[in-house]
């Protein structure tokens, strides 16, 4: 049954509105969902009720049946509903839309992963699959990407949304194809489309689909598993293309548009809101010291502190008397016991740092008492455990800008410090060197009789530094003055209702925030007595508070959110507790947006235990503004505690929009009561100016009053954006002449004046414009049934930016006991959970080892610590899932060719115009001398091959003379124009009989002996190249015969099928009857043989008469008199190398000195040597030869310089290459050698290729080579753009040293042939006479290189015959002049054609990512990149331990993002080595992508990003 005609085209007409942004997604799904209604039920024969709603997409059903709440509850019940649960089943029903996307999970080295079936290695998906699509998938081989889901299944209609649209969640492919016609495209394999055969509508509205074919028939595990990451890059995330493309290569990232359809704030504008006035109490003392004082002479025996072991036992009560009198003595000691040089080490107003451990609050207390009474500043700071500690430098820099010289510590944990080797405490890193002080009771000395502290009354003079640790990790000291410390402490009194007396307990550290307002200072004001139980009793006994509460019958207990979810947890243990007491729990988080669910839970189970609901105190603070807001105890009379059910949607643009707790992405936060006595509070916007917000916007709450923070000490420019904040009204207007602070918390005010909060400044990341909150995120990802994988309270969630928009990064830390299939599973649930509930992409989800995260240090997760580990790479996780192509959405657009093509002669058109010429340059004018080979064998010259100490000599005569034996040896045996291999290692024989075949008319062709420890992948390519050649015989040495023919041979090729193998070890001496001369110059001399980079084997053929000219023009370019000595450090088999080997010191009469590469490896100073030693002018080397002497002998120029080495003589070196030149190789090599005398000016590149051996050579004479800087995203579209030297995305390119003489260079448009003008890049194409004459064979692709050799441009000069380079380059003249006079023109090569990417409509060249990917990270020893189904694969060789292997994996995927605007496919981290690369050192990237296709390599890791 197909659809019928007038819906199909009403689908297509609003399939266009929606395109055009004229209907909503909404609507579109809406009106969607009608038209296909009538038709869905009867194909899937489900019940027709679940289709008539479109929201019902298997969300509903997971709501619970009682979730329908009474309305009218008591004012004082809390709602027992909202747990934690709740948001589990949110999470959970979000979850179950997702169940058919399979995800290729990643592949880690361990043996157990051999097998190669997709089921072995896809996470099994719970509960999703039934038998069909079981079957399915095997049939179908690959997995497709919406497998049929079975039968009776609710999600069946967003089955076929996803079907019909593709899913908004999923992720797409956009980075790499463009959709045709942007249809959106479900990735199906062709069989697996097949076995679709559910009916004939399900075939309709499959086929209503675009399909695409994206089946590779490489049948291996990896390919498998990039055809699931395929069908996971379905649909891409990213607002429809703008209509018109301007082709510019200013690639401009996609600026994100506001949705039309966002909510708005409506309300109107907020006006301040006042907290009730502060009391007057009559004997309210005049400062804190002065209270201390009080309390401490006339109620000396009533407790003020009890301190508990580790088992919960109290092990001191400290008194107010003793306090009193230790803080005096404290005081007395530190202003006239220490001193340097006679003079007081300490004045008052001087920063002392106080360092104790979280188990002793008492001496804490002395210290900090003690330095108010002295009039010192107190800055407390953690206890350093390690030279190491997450944000312990920070802690330095603040404590070295407040020039704190002195610590106050005690004796136990001074004993426990680092020590230095001289038994101090050991500096810590970047923090200032400090005297350490003990305050225990034997260092400080009681006061004599007649001296009295000072007490004062409260000024504005700074009490103590609170330490805050921002966003960036960065810490800052936030200065209280005395008068502020006194106006909190009466604020809290009032606000909380404490009485003279009562009894308190502390959980927190009471070093800082409420923990130190309530425990420290308030208490002291009101002489409470304070129950403090430290973290280390917590984490063994997470009861112990609520059982002191018990045991103390304490009335308020100050607490977190954590603490109350970990006494639920072992809460089991104990029934004889009561809560009765308590009037007042305070929540001190509680302005977390999670807190609400600890505190329902809590309540829900100790409610049996006499707590009563209203006693639950959320209260908001921050370390600038302390308290903000906090709920009054019930005795108060204050209006009930308000609950919010908020949309996330809303929220994410900063707008309160209340909905129902039946939604998915619903926030639910409880109020944290009313504003501090004495305070004012607004709503200002975020960014930018700070107007006030409408009553439903969600902004920062500032607050003024006179019991805040003062300043950032030392940070004035910080200190006025965030301490003088003056809100104005929308007309500009100040709402008061009182500075308002900032709290960094987001928030708004509700109904009946109540503050509520939804989130910090701290953990908000705004990604596209859209606000999400750090908590929520980590309160999303632990409703995934958390507790089997990872541990709940360690989860960090924190944004990176990325092409400039925050990106959202996941670390988890995994349980030992995870398997990785379980930890995968969990993290693409998880994934797919915070898409659904937040609508927003993750862009990297790790997770690493139990107990490797950075920890703050009262537990909890150090988040800037943890993401400066991510950044540069050092957090070493076990488990990575990059998201890159679900989350970047704003690419620069994919580069649509232009379809009015430019014909060749509107371009020379286009250049006369604009006044440039057309690029073209030639070498000097060669005279017409003719030359005979063989005549020159008689002059008498040396050539010596050089392997340490001179191995073998040979002038011409004796050559000469070893040729004719071997021409002898084959006369016989060969007719003329027979191919010979000659397969010798580098040497004088391989010389001698390439010549001996010469003398007899045979054709030689040199091939590379196979590597005797190697012979499995060398043994294949010479057997190839033998039959390739068609030669019919083979000339080698006894060694290599007896290989050729050996047991281990024939395991790698057939030894049965070799032609004729002869050795000219022994040839008798024979003289050939008569020497063969060519009867024309143009017959075929020899046969060149290589492999090229992109794999492909092909030989050229080089007649008489191109190698005269060859030679001629080596000669005449390098100046090679009779008299010179060269030295050659190259592979003579094939190229430049090959001629300078064997041909060009025969035609000049030079002496040449060969330096065989392979040597090197067993002395790397073997080349530079035999410069040195024979004071070689020019020599020649290759980048494999460079790096070698680079990279070995890089530390040991100066053994070289005492061995004598210099290389002063050097006029020359020029390096052999086929590719763009090495810069930065070059570059380091002459930094390093110039310490042997070496010139700066020396190193030049050479460049050549198949088509011409020797296009460019430096020379002797002639400008040095330049070098210009192009834009790298200009040469993306095959424009040349010169800029400025460290410019933003610029890229170095040298010259490739000069053309030769005879040669013509033009350069030639890739597509209408046409020239091109100057500084256009083109392919670069070659006239001379030394061009081989054509391909005798390419192994493979005969018919693509039939126009290689002799093409001939389309417009202007349509008569010379050019041979195409296939490298890409582009000419520029220059204002240097060449020997002739004329202005020289400098030829620049870019890269290989065949090596390009195509990505994106643009090309790109795999160096330049290369470059990038390699400087991301110091462990990455190389990289190698290529494409495979529109996918970029980036491997990656690792250099140290395999547990960085998956630091690399985000690294790699953020510099190609950023440098490139690419999105990584896959990253591929193997052994260093396993790149293949060739003896000119080039790498054989087509080599790598079979190996890794045929899943060879032996990764250590293989990431999919998705």
């Amino acid at each position: 049954m197909t659809l019928p005609a007038e819906v199909r085209e009403k689908l297509a007409e609003l399939e266009l509105e929606l395109s055009e942004g004229d209907i909503t997604q909404k609507g579109y799904e809406k009106k969607r969902g009608k038209l296909l209604a009538p038709y869905i039920p009867q194909i899937q024969g489900v019940d027709p009720s679940l289709q008539i709603d479109n929201r019902i997409q298997g969300s509903s059903q997971a709501v619970l049946p009682g979730s329908k709440h009474n309305k009218s509850r008591a004012p004082n019940t809390r709602d027992e509903r909202f747990r934690s649960d709740l948001h589990t089943e949110a999470v959970q029903a979000a979850l179950a839309k997702y169940k058919e996307r399979k995800m290729p999970m990643p592949s880690k080295r361990r043996s157990v992963l051999v097998q190669s079936s997709v089921e072995a290695c896809t996470p099994p998906d719970t509960s999703s699959a039934s038998e069909d699509e079981g079957s399915l998938r095997r049939q179908g081989r690959l997995a497709t990407s919406t497998p049929y889901q079975g039968h009776s299944h609710p999600a069946v209609e967003h089955w076929f949304n996803r079907v019909i649209q593709g899913s908004s969640t999923s992720s797409s492919a956009s980075s790499t194809s463009s959709h045709p016609g942007g249809r959106s495209v479900t990735t199906t394999n062709t069989t697996a489309h097949a076995a679709f055969n559910v009916n004939a509508a399900a075939t309709a509205l499959a086929d209503f689909m675009a399909h695409t074919q994206l089946g590779v028939p490489v049948n291996s595990r990896v390919s498998s598993k990039i055809q699931q990451l395929l069908n996971t890059l379905k649909r891409p995330k990213r607002p429809p293309l703008r209509e018109f493309f301007v082709d510019d290569f200013e690639e401009l990232l996609d600026v994100q548009q506001p949705d039309p359809n966002q909510p708005k704030p409506e309300g109107l504008q907020m006006s301040p809101l006042a907290g009730e006035p502060l009391g007057v109490v009559t004997n309210w003392p005049p400062s804190l010291p002065a209270a201390l004082q009080r309390w401490g002479t006339t109620q000396p025996k009533s407790p003020c502190l009890t301190a508990l072991d580790n088992a919960g036992k109290p092990v001191y009560t400290l008194t107010y008397g003793k306090l009193w009198t230790r803080s005096q003595k404290l005081a007395y000691t530190l202003l006239n016991k220490l001193s340097t040089r006679n003079e007081p080490l300490l004045m008052p107003g001087d920063r002392v740092a106080l360092v104790f451990p979280n188990n002793d609050p008492v001496m804490f207390m002395v210290a900090f008492y003690g330095c108010l009474l002295a009039e010192l500043v107190p800055v407390p700071i953690e206890v350093p455990l390690t030279r190491k500690d997450a944000g312990s430098q920070q802690i330095g820099f603040l404590l070295g800008s407040c020039g704190v010289t002195l610590a106050l510590t005690t004796d136990a944990c001074q004993k426990g410090l680092p020590k230095a080797q001289t038994g101090e405490v050991a500096t810590f890193k970047g923090w200032p060197r400090l005297l350490w002080f003990v305050i225990d009771g034997k260092h400080v000395v009681k006061p004599p009789k007649d001296w009295h502290p000072p007490i004062r009354e409260a000024s504005n003079d700074i009490a103590y530094i609170e330490y805050k640790t921002s966003k960036e990790g960065s810490t800052m000291g936030i200065t209280v003055s005395h008068s502020a410390m006194l106006a909190h402490c009466h604020a809290l009194t009032q606000a909380c209702g404490y009485t003279e007396g009562e009894t308190i307990t502390n959980v927190l550290d009471f070093k800082r925030e409420a923990g130190l307002w309530h425990g420290v200072l308030t208490s002291v004001m009101n002489r409470m007595h304070v129950i403090s139980i430290p973290y280390s009793l917590m984490k063994v006994n997470p009861l112990s508070w609520i059982q002191k509460v018990h045991t103390y019958k304490a009335r308020v207990a100050v607490v977190k959110s954590r603490d109350m979810h970990w006494s639920l947890l072992a809460q089991r243990d104990q029934r004889d507790i009561s809560l009765s007491s308590l009037r007042m729990l305070i929540v001190a988080d509680g302005a977390n947006p999670w807190s609400i669910s600890s505190c329902d839970a809590f309540l829900n189970v100790f409610q049996a235990r006499g707590l009563r609901p209203e006693v639950i105190c959320p209260c908001a603070s921050s370390s600038e503004a302390m308290t903000v807001a906090i709920r009054r105890p019930p005795e108060m009379g204050v209006p009930p505690p308000g609950k919010a059910v908020l949309s996330m949607g809303g929220l994410s643009h900063s707008v309160i929009r209340v909905d129902t707790e039946e939604k998915l992405s619903v926030l639910t936060v409880q109020d944290v009561g009313q504003v501090m006595p004495g305070a004012v509070v607004c709503v200002v916007r975020v960014e930018g100016t700070p107007y006030l917000c409408q009553t439903d916007e969600v902004g920062e709450i500032c607050l003024s009053s006179g019991s805040t923070g003062v300043a950032y000490y030392g940070l004035p420019g910080m200190t006025k954006s965030n301490f003088e904040t003056i809100p104005v009204t929308s007309s500009g207007v100040p709402i008061s002449d009182r500075p308002f602070i900032r709290t960094s918390l987001l928030g708004f005010v509700g109904p009946d004046s109540l503050v509520f909060v939804v989130g910090k400044m701290d953990g908000l990341m705004v990604v596209s414009g859209r606000r999400h909150n750090a908590d929520d995120v980590v309160a999303t990802a632990l409703a995934v049934e958390p507790m089997k994988f990872v541990y709940r309270g360690r989860i960090a969630v924190f944004s990176v930016s990325v092409l400039r928009d925050e990106r959202i990064v996941v670390v988890a830390e995994q349980r030992p006991d995870a398997s990785e299939e379980d930890s995968f599973q969990w993290m693409s649930r998880v994934l797919q959970a915070i898409d659904s509930i937040h609508q927003v992409g993750v862009y990297c989800l790790a997770l690493v080892p139990a107990n490797t995260l950075p920890k703050a240090p009262l537990g909890g997760i150090h988040i800037s610590e943890t993401k400066q580990r991510f950044l540069e790479g050092s957090l070493h996780p076990c488990n990575v899932l990059m998201c890159p192509h679900t989350c970047v959405t704003n690419l620069p657009k994919p580069r649509q060719k232009q379809p009015g093509k430019v014909g060749p002669a509107s371009m020379i058109v286009g250049n006369l115009v604009a006044g440039k010429r057309i690029a073209q340059a030639c070498g000097r004018d060669v005279a017409q001398l003719e030359d005979n080979d063989q005549a020159r064998m008689i002059e008498n010259r040396d050539i010596i091959l050089y392997p340490g100490t001179v191995a073998s000599t040979a002038s011409c005569l004796q050559l000469h003379k070893r040729a004719e034996r071997v021409a002898a040896a084959l006369m016989g045996r060969l007719n003329t124009g027979d191919h010979v291999a000659l397969v010798y290692p580098p040497g004088i024989d391989l010389i001698a009989t390439f010549y001996g075949c010469l003398y007899a008319g045979c054709v030689p062709v040199t091939v590379r002996p196979p590597h005797p420890q190697n012979l499995a992948t060398t043994l294949p390519t010479v057997k190839m190249i033998v039959e390739v050649s068609k030669s019919v015989c083979v000339l080698t040495t006894q060694a290599i015969m007896k290989l050729l023919k050996s047991k281990e041979a024939a395991a790698a090729v057939d030894i049965k099928s070799w032609p004729m193998v002869l050795d000219t070890d022994d040839l008798p001496r024979k003289k050939s009857p008569q020497m063969y001369k060519p009867p024309t110059p143009e017959m075929l001399a020899y046969l060149d043989f290589s492999v090229s980079t992109t794999g492909i084997l092909a030989g050229v053929k080089m007649s008489h008469a191109a190698t005269s000219a060859l030679c001629r023009s080596i000669k005449l370019q390098c100046e090679l008199y009779p008299s010179r000595q060269i030295a050659i450090c190259l592979d003579p088999y094939c190229g430049l190398g090959f001629a300078l080997w064997c041909l060009c010191s025969v035609y000049s009469g030079h002496q040449s000195i060969l330096v065989p590469p392979l040597e090197l490896e067993t002395n790397a100073s073997l080349w530079l040597s035999a410069v040195s030693q024979y004071k070689v002018r020019v020599t020649f080397c290759s980048y494999s030869v460079m790096e070698m002497c680079t990279k070995g002998l890089g530390s040991q120029t100066e053994a070289l310089r005492l061995r004598n080495v210099n290389l002063s003589c050097v006029r020359t070196c020029m390096v052999v290459a086929e590719e763009r030149p090495r810069i930065t190789l070059t570059q380091s090599f002459s930094k390093i050698f110039k310490d042997l005398g070496l010139s700066p000016r020396a190193v030049s590149t050479t460049f050549g290729c198949r088509v011409n051996v020797a296009i460019c050579l430096q020379g002797t004479a002639g400008p040095d080579p330049t070098t210009v800087y192009v834009d790298m995203r200009a040469l993306r579209h095959d424009r040349v753009r010169l800029v400025e030297r460290g410019s933003p995305h610029s890229l170095p390119l040298m010259e490739s040293g000069k053309i030769l003489p005879g040669v013509k260079v033009i350069i030639a448009n890739t597509e209408t042939k046409g020239p091109l003008g100057d500084s256009h890049l083109g392919e670069i194409w070659v006239s001379s006479p030394h061009n081989a004459t054509g391909y005798y064979t390419v192994y493979g692709e005969e018919a693509l290189h039939a126009d290689h050799f002799n093409t001939k441009l389309s417009f202007g000069d349509t008569q010379t015959v050019w041979a195409r380079t296939g490298y890409l380059g582009f000419l520029r003249r220059t204002e240097l002049t060449d020997a002739s006079g004329e202005r020289h023109d400098a030829l620049y090569v870019v890269g290989s054609l065949d090596e390009t990417l195509e990505l994106r409509g643009m090309r790109y060249h795999p160096i330049d990512i290369e470059t990038s990917v390699i400087r991301s990270h110091k462990s990455i020893a190389e990289c190698a990149v290529f494409t495979w189904t529109n996918l970029l694969v980036v491997v990656v060789e690792l250099e140290g331990s395999e547990q960085e292997a998956l630091d690399l994996v985000a690294l790699v995927t953020n510099v190609v993002l950023e440098e490139h605007y690419l999105i990584v496919g896959v990253v591929v981290v193997v052994d260093p080595g396993v790149i293949p690369i060739n003896s000119r050192g080039e790498k054989q990237r087509m080599h790598l992508r079979d190996g890794f296709l045929a899943d060879q390599l032996d990764p250590i890791y293989v990431a999919y990003n998705m």
